[in-house]
């Protein structure tokens, strides 16, 4: 199970953002401030961080650097949650390191979203599963019950995606979007020829790509 910590002073913000990790699968823990935070991370790494900017003690960014200066944190992923409309705390973040960052107030869906795209990028060379269907990032390899299983470009992208989203409900603009990008003005049954496809290849694995009707797909039940 992916751990992701979250250092946010605000009671209500913290104990929604856990809550929506937890139901996407993740393992998750809150901090109030950068002191419990770095206790914790003496015991061990998450594998990624929601960190907010305006903290008591030491604020975000003095945080982020910390994390940067430190060869043991210096590549751990970190997404800063920022004031909205505040462009300089989200320059000076990235400019600090930062991976990405999202802004107050934020809704669940896109906080996913983002941590899964975050943790895509973070992690090129491991293996990502589900049930008997296994991902070689570094070689772009799928198997499906031990067996080898060719896929497009796009097939592979559209599976990737729906394994870093098991168990949630993914719309079909929202994988449109992932997968194909903001520009895509293609028809939207190609979106359902390539699940049927996926399927198919998959064989019995196949069945763990399930059709929410008026919504979109979800792998998993």
């Amino acid at each position: 199970m992916r751990k992701i910590y979250i250092v946010e002073d605000d009671g209500d913000i913290r104990e929604v953002a856990l809550y929506a990790l937890r139901s996407a699968g993740f393992e998750a823990s809150g901090f109030e401030c950068g002191e419990d935070f770095f206790t914790a991370l003496d015991e061990g790494l998450p594998a990624l961080v929601l960190l907010d900017i305006m903290l008591p003690g030491d604020d975000g960014l003095a945080i982020l650097k910390r994390l940067r200066n430190a060869a043991q944190t210096k590549t751990l992923p970190v997404i800063m949650l920022t004031a909205k409309g505040s462009e300089f705390d989200k320059v000076k973040g990235l400019d600090l390191g930062a991976d990405d960052y999202i802004a107050k107030p934020f809704g669940v869906m896109e906080l996913i979203s983002r941590i899964n795209a975050v943790l895509r990028r973070a992690a090129p060379d491991g293996l990502t599963e589900f049930g008997c269907i296994v991902i070689d990032n570094a070689k772009r390899a799928v198997s499906a019950g031990g067996k080898p299983v060719a896929l497009t470009y796009k097939e592979y992208e559209l599976l990737h995606f729906l394994m870093l989203n098991k168990q949630i409900v993914l719309s079909r603009d929202k994988i449109m979007e992932a997968v194909w990008g903001y520009d895509f003005e293609g028809e939207s049954r190609t979106l359902d020829m390539h699940i049927r496809s996926l399927r198919q290849k998959l064989n019995a694995a196949g069945g763990h790509i399930k059709t929410i009707r008026n919504v979109g797909y979800r792998l998993g039940e």
